[in-house]
């Protein structure tokens, strides 16, 4: 496995700062935003689309310093029923990796509104009362399937190997079998961006999710939740308060290690090993308490001591 961020972990930084404090890590690259969810303070979306000098000279700075572009990331709802700008970013984005020869463009699969005329997207999370089934039948048969049918064809004609889907929350695909029946759906280019902190919050369990998926997990995010078993307790883990007060959260992003040792970040390294992955590990540093370097570092100790890098070469001696 090889070990990187995303340059929005370090998003206050200079774009320069950012790959020169991976070099110093002993990282093996950086996954990088485009937009979206993101300000993208690293990414011109434009400058890269309209100019090769512009992608030479980004590709140039990670080669100048022993560093991947592991992925691009256009992280959104492409499929917001009024802000068609989102779609056209993700569009933007394969055609560029494509250009740059980048194989995994990172990506939610879009959450439309709950039927033709609404204007707000719409999560169904429970099959009750009965209209949820038509709001979910209209999501899935007129909205998504078409688009991610035309968004693999997309990627394909650019050279784009691998859409990797972040199994989160308010969209479409946000667990194992939402993920699979897309996939079926569309062909394998479309697997999961494996974030084990969306699981936690969501009640899933990444080590089971990783061995279902095999060969559908595209790519993963090391992310950390923390689970407020005393605000749980009143609240349950459907929490839509402040990002920013931790305290009063059933559950909220952390820094590797402070959610869950150690032990079981090795077991989740493993559980991928066995599973068939040999990917990126990529740090998504969202710890509004921490400083976002020191925990960067943090998570970054805590990988380097359990991730398996060589390949196996043990065999029982023939007696």
């Amino acid at each position: 496995m090889k070990l990187g961020f995303v340059s929005d972990s370090l998003g206050s930084l200079s774009f320069e700062n950012v790959l020169d404090h991976a070099a110093r890590l002993g990282l093996d690259g950086v996954e990088v935003n485009t937009g979206g969810w993101s300000t993208a303070p690293h990414f011109d979306l434009a400058a890269m689309r309209d100019s090769a000098d512009a992608r030479r000279a980004f590709g140039q700075a990670f080669e100048a310093r022993g560093l991947e572009i592991i992925a691009l990331n256009a992280n959104g709802n492409p499929l917001h029923p009024t802000d068609p700008a989102q779609r056209a970013r993700l569009e933007d984005t394969i055609r560029i990796a494509g250009e740059m020869g980048i194989t995994t463009v990172c990506a939610m699969s879009g959450l439309p509104a709950g039927n033709a005329t609404d204007r707000m997207p719409n999560w169904v999370v429970s099959s009750w009362p009965p209209e949820t089934q038509a709001i979910l039948r209209y999501q899935w048969d007129d909205v998504l399937l078409p688009f991610w049918t035309e968004i693999v064809a997309l990627a394909k004609d650019c050279g784009v190997e691998r859409i990797a889907l972040e199994l989160h929350g308010n969209q479409c695909v946000y667990n194992v079998p939402s993920l699979l029946r897309l996939r079926e759906a569309v062909g394998p280019s479309v697997g999961a961006n494996l974030d084990p902190s969306h699981l936690f919050w969501m009640g899933a369990d990444p080590l089971v999710a990783a061995g279902t998926l095999g060969d559908a997990v595209h790519h993963v995010h090391a992310k950390d939740t923390m689970l407020n078993s005393p605000v749980q307790a009143n609240t349950s883990l459907l929490e839509n308060g402040s990002l920013m007060d931790i305290p009063a959260r059933s559950w909220s992003y952390i820094t590797l290690g402070f959610g869950h040792g150690e032990e079981w970040w090795r077991k989740f390294c493993y559980a991928l090993r066995m599973a068939g992955y040999d990917g990126w590990l990529c740090i998504e540093h969202e710890d509004v308490l921490l400083n976002s370097l020191e925990g960067l570092e943090k998570s970054v100790a805590l990988l380097k001591g359990v991730m398996p890098v060589a390949g196996s070469d043990y065999a029982p001696q023939a007696i």
